[in-house]
């Protein structure tokens, strides 16, 4: 039970992360040098949307 619990932690914090690194990468907050703004918004939404479409998978694969 504790590994199982440990393992749903992890992995929201994992979710959140990623979800806190596109939106700042989308928003120009966060940038890498040498990568043109226009790539680091596009590289955001890329990293946002395999987020969620992670999160509706696992949920999904969760619910069989």
């Amino acid at each position: 039970m504790a590994k199982g619990l440990m393992n749903v932690i992890m992995w929201l914090v994992g979710v959140l992360v990623s979800l806190a690194v596109g939106f700042g990468m989308i928003s120009e907050t966060l940038t890498v040098p040498y990568i043109p703004s226009i790539v680091m918004v596009v590289a955001g939404w890329i990293v946002v949307i395999g987020t969620i479409i992670g999160v509706i998978m696992a949920i999904l694969k969760a619910a069989k």
